[in-house]
């Protein structure tokens, strides 16, 4: 599954992937994650992403886009993805797009975590987190028991200087100007899907739940079983791509050794041998080789056949005196 998830700064999206990721095992890309441990790698897109930032300006589309790449070819993002922080305008999407087109791995879902901005405001405004464990509070929805202090550890909570409202009111206008047009970007494609980000966790990811089976899961067990079929063609051509070339290379061998057979010089006698001149022909031999032929006989007409001899008339007797 191929999902990119959408929501406002405070939307809890971030906490929802998580749950996505332990559920059906695809990792969670965040482009700010992606950023900061390429530049750390010191990998060559990194090389270029950082000396951008140190020139105090902002990464390019191109570079991002490399990154995610990249980070998509790994062997954990080859059953899907979850896709956070990018894109966050129309161009970018369209870029993403384009990308995926050539991986053949289209988008197949978009998820907006949908929270009204008063919500958003105390979220964002009321967080408080400890230094030491982590633990995060709101003086709002999740207050700790003793003021100000962990539950946990008991250290003194922190709350971020930006997190105040006049900025948080600047990054939520920022948003509704730039990346809330994906909505209707991703609604004209038929991917969009939305889940009120209003609850417990629990309760808006039973939600999220529901929606990835309803419209990914029968979609990704017929592109699964697509894949294998064009797995398994490819894999048939390239069988006969393979005899093809065995055979012809046999056949290349076969006239190799002929022509070379051919041209094999007749064998010599050794140096040093004399070789026995033919023996002369015997008086005998020559003087039946001039003889003629002897002359046919003619054959011996038969003798004519002896005439039979005539039988001799019988003679009359007498004839008796009257």
């Amino acid at each position: 599954m191929r999902i990119v998830l959408l929501g406002a700064p405070g939307s809890g999206k971030g906490t929802q992937a998580k749950l996505l990721v332990a559920k059906y095992n695809i990792p969670h890309v965040s482009t700010g994650d992606i950023l900061r441990s390429s530049v750390t790698a010191g990998t060559d897109l990194g090389k270029k992403a950082k000396a951008v930032m140190d020139a105090g300006q902002l990464v390019s589309d191109d570079i991002v886009l490399g990154l995610i790449q990249e980070r998509f070819a790994r062997t954990d993002a080859k059953n899907g993805f979850i896709l956070d922080g990018f894109p966050r305008n129309i161009p970018q999407a369209q870029a993403l797009d384009a990308m995926l087109a050539r991986l053949g791995r289209p988008l197949q879902l978009s998820l907006l975590v949908d929270v009204p901005n008063d919500v958003l405001m105390k979220r964002i405004t009321g967080r408080r987190s400890c230094p030491s464990c982590g633990s995060v509070f709101n003086i709002y929805f999740s207050q700790p028991k003793t003021s100000n202090k962990c539950d946990k550890c008991g250290t003194a909570l922190q709350h971020r200087s930006d997190d105040n409202e006049a900025t948080v009111r600047s990054r939520l206008q920022v948003y509704e100007q730039q990346t809330a047009p994906l909505v209707a970007y991703y609604k004209a494609q038929g991917k969009l899907r939305t889940v009120r980000g209003t609850g417990s966790i629990n309760e808006i990811f039973k939600s999220i739940s529901d929606i990835v089976e309803a419209q990914i899961r029968p979609l990704a067990d017929v592109m699964h079983k697509i894949e294998e079929e064009e797995a398994a063609k490819a894999a048939k051509v390239a069988a006969e791509k393979l005899a093809v070339k065995e055979a012809a290379k046999a056949a290349a061998k076969a006239a190799a050794a002929a022509a070379k057979a051919a041209k094999k010089p007749a064998v010599l006698p050794k140096a040093g041998k004399k070789v026995a001149p033919p023996a002369k022909p015997s008086k005998k031999d020559i003087t039946a080789k001039k003889a003629p032929p002897p002359k046919a006989k003619p054959a011996k007409k038969p003798a004519p056949a002896k005439a039979k001899p005539k039988a001799k008339a019988k003679p009359k007797p007498p004839k008796k005196p009257k």
